[in-house]
């Protein structure tokens, strides 16, 4: 049974994820003004939104998406994958990152995962490399950025871009450099519990600017928005996967605002880092100096996680594996392959908030409560 919560500190309720939004009087006179404009689909705030995300991280060349999944999907179809392609990628992410390679018509090849930290690594890649990979799909898992620059070097050897799915990892950098231009393409998220939210949708930095006029197309039906639409000739098939100004006017009010959020995980996430070092049963993720974490929430590994976890719930600390392992999907069967890496990782790792929610008391709350062992 778990220890129940002492006097000396009081239960609290920490949720593992939190939708974070914009002040009302920052962000409602916006929205009040793009609704009642007369133009909510796609128009100036979109382009501005793609402007400022793309100053903000580094690199103007950024397409927006109605969802992170759609981004992935068209930076796939960029990076040249057709069907019957192979595409590494990994088995420790949310389904959405593996099923847009089956909706670009390909299939996953599982890279193997560190079991420090749950991210793959260039060694591991390089291994699932075959005749027929055309692209190379990593996850920077829990905000930690996986070791890039090597596994760029990877890619290069086999002349295939690297797409990067830093769903979690808005505002992590490497090698002192923040995540958006290390890679022929990166993807962010900006669904409902992400660092930034714009209620749902999704970000595609690209190395190369050439490829901006394929993905607005593909992003509208294949179809040129600045060409005439009575001589436009469709010569590729496109999607409905552009963003619309309300949600863009809810990401320009977040840029406004998203620092010190962001700034908080930060802070917490290296907190724990600290706080939690020498606790007996409990092992913290271990990743290279060069890989500066976002923390979008905070994972620690235990041989008993599950009675890790109801130890936490029971103090009203949230806490979950958040995904399943995707190799253990019927959809994702014929990419079944040993990963003991993943098999070492997964039964063992525990997610448990540090976003910008969790303030100085209810963060040393949860060092107590896990110092009290389960």
């Amino acid at each position: 049974m778990a220890n129940l919560p002492s006097s000396s500190a009081q239960r609290r309720e920490i949720p593992l994820f939190k939708v974070g939004l914009p002040p009302p009087e920052t962000l409602m006179p916006r929205l009040q003004e793009v609704l009642y404009s007369g133009q909510i689909s796609e128009g100036a705030p979109v382009a501005e939104f793609e402007q400022r995300f793309g100053e903000w991280i580094g690199n103007p060349r950024c397409l927006s998406f109605y969802s992170g999944t759609a981004a992935l999907h068209v930076a796939l179809l960029l990076a040249g994958v057709k069907p019957g392609d192979d595409v590494v990628s990994t088995a420790m992410t949310a389904e959405p990152t593996n099923l847009a390679i089956l909706h670009a018509g390909a299939v996953p090849r599982w890279a193997d995962v560190d079991p420090a930290n749950g991210n793959v690594t260039a060694a591991s890649v390089a291994a699932a490399i075959m005749p027929r990979t055309r692209a190379i799909l990593v996850v920077h898992y829990g905000g930690i950025p996986v070791p890039i620059v090597e596994i760029n070097a990877v890619a290069a050897r086999h002349g295939i871009p690297v797409i990067e799915d830093a769903a979690h990892a808005l505002g992590a950098s490497y090698d002192g450099q923040v995540l958006g231009g290390h890679s022929a393409f990166v993807m962010f998220s900006l669904q409902a519990i992400k660092h930034m939210t714009t209620v749902d949708g999704g970000m595609l930095a690209c190395a190369d600017a050439a490829l901006l006029p394929q993905g607005r197309r593909l992003r509208w039906f294949g179809i040129d928005r600045q060409a005439s639409r009575t001589e436009v000739d469709v010569a590729e098939v496109g999607f409905k996967y552009h963003m619309n100004n309300v949600n863009a006017t809810i990401g320009l009010a977040q840029l406004d605002c998203i620092a010190p959020l962001l700034a908080r995980h930060i802070e917490n996430g290296r907190y724990l880092d600290t706080a939690l070092q020498g606790i007996g049963g409990l092992e913290l993720c271990r990743f290279e100096a060069r890989a500066a974490p976002s923390y979008w929430f905070y994972t620690v590994m235990c041989d008993d996680a599950a009675g890790l976890s109801n130890h936490l719930t029971a103090h009203g600390i949230g806490n979950s594996k958040a995904h399943k392992r995707n190799d253990l999907h019927s959809v994702f069967a014929a990419s079944r392959c040993e990963l003991p890496g993943l098999d070492r990782f997964y039964p063992r790792m525990l997610h448990i908030p540090c976003g910008w929610w969790v303030d100085d008391e209810a963060r040393a709350y949860m060092v107590d409560v896990l110092r009290r062992g389960w």
